[in-house]
């Protein structure tokens, strides 16, 4: 076995090597940073400044939909590293038919998302990206990624696959898991009904529409490690999933993370959480319906269950049954805050 195949980092280096020649630029030093599938960081030293190199999981179109996005967010002055452009001019540089592209080094910290100091200045500047990402335009050959207009057939698509897990279950020897599943999916479909009532009866087509005013680029997976503190306030990073929908998505994601984390719903985070959001981005009281509808909706309990399901990935009976219970417990909870928001309306 030679050398680079005893050696796979050497192997990545080398690619690396080979991808930058396109830049025209000349490492001193290159590490790698982060490696899985396809999907790879390096570190770049240069003589007098560190670069980011990235190799991208996504095919072209979806690439071409979310750098360009970074590249027009940064543009706008939000907080997100700058793309260097390859020899010819390009965001993307193609090379043995695999995708690369080239960012500023941001250097920073995490933030810690259960620390409130952490916590509001994330709010802040994931507000700020929001507004930032407002009036970009895909380029032509990109694939737009949408989850405008799309929650009344998501919740009904969710709905009925854990419903049809159900059907398909009954009858058959059933594992634990299972179990916990038949045990509590009744239980979560009422939920699910619940908030695709809510959702019927609000302004979601006005909010969250094609033609929304409120719409932006939505993160997806915004988190520790996703939001970086700098000199210069919090960075943005790993836009690869962005798309567009009510900002309401992304903190959706957030309330429910660290709920689950803390085995708790609280409306007093919950309404922190918005405020903080809102110093930056304003939300409507329409807004915040919106968002608390979309809390009601069990996403977590079908998130763990599709694992079972679809992806044919076993998860602990007792971790159904505790997701199962976080869900149910946030009703009551959810349900005064949006009766206290219809009647202030």
């Amino acid at each position: 076995m030679n050398e680079v195949g005893k050696n796979p980092n050497m192997d990545l280096s080398k690619l690396a090597s080979s991808v930058l020649e396109e830049y025209g630029i000349e490492p001193e030093n290159i590490s790698v940073v982060q490696s899985a599938n396809i999907k790879t960081v390096w570190r770049i030293k240069t003589k007098d400044r560190e670069l980011c190199l990235k190799r991208l999981k996504h095919p072209l179109d979806k690439a071409l939909f979310s750098v360009n996005a970074q590249d027009f967010i940064y543009n706008h002055g939000g907080n997100v590293a700058g793309i260097i452009r390859d020899k010819e001019g390009n965001l993307i540089h193609s090379f043995n038919d695999q995708l690369f592209v080239v960012y500023e080094w941001l250097y920073g910290r995490d933030l810690s998302f259960v620390n409130a100091d952490d916590l509001k200045s994330a709010l802040h500047g994931l507000a700020k990206f929001h507004i930032a990402s407002k009036g970009y335009v895909a380029p032509e050959g990109a694939k737009v990624s949408s989850k405008l207009g799309r929650w009344p057939e998501q919740y009904k698509s969710m709905a009925d696959k854990l419903s049809s897990w159900k059907e398909a279950s009954l009858g058959k020897p059933a594992s634990a898991s299972v179990n916990a599943y038949l045990k509590n999916v009744d239980e979560m479909l009422d939920i699910c009904h619940r908030a695709m009532e809510l959702l019927n009866a609000s302004k979601y087509a006005e909010l969250a529409g094609e033609n929304s005013k409120s719409a932006v680029l939505c993160h997806q997976d915004y988190g520790k490690g996703n939001a970086l503190f700098t000199d210069n306030g919090v960075y943005v990073i790993d836009l690869d999933g962005v798309t567009w929908d009510h900002p309401g998505r992304d903190l959706r994601k957030i309330i429910g993370k660290l709920s689950e984390n803390r085995g708790a719903w609280s409306l007093d985070q919950i309404e922190k959480i918005l405020d903080w959001y809102s110093e930056i981005n304003p939300l409507s009281t329409a807004d915040r319906e919106l968002i608390y509808i979309d809390l009601m909706y069990p996403h977590w309990f079908f998130g763990l269950v599709k694992n079972i399901f679809k992806n044919n990935k076993s998860e602990s009976p007792s971790k159904i049954e505790k997701t199962a219970r976080l869900e149910t417990s946030k009703v009551p909870l959810l349900a005064e805050k949006l009766r206290d928001i219809k009647s202030q309306g």
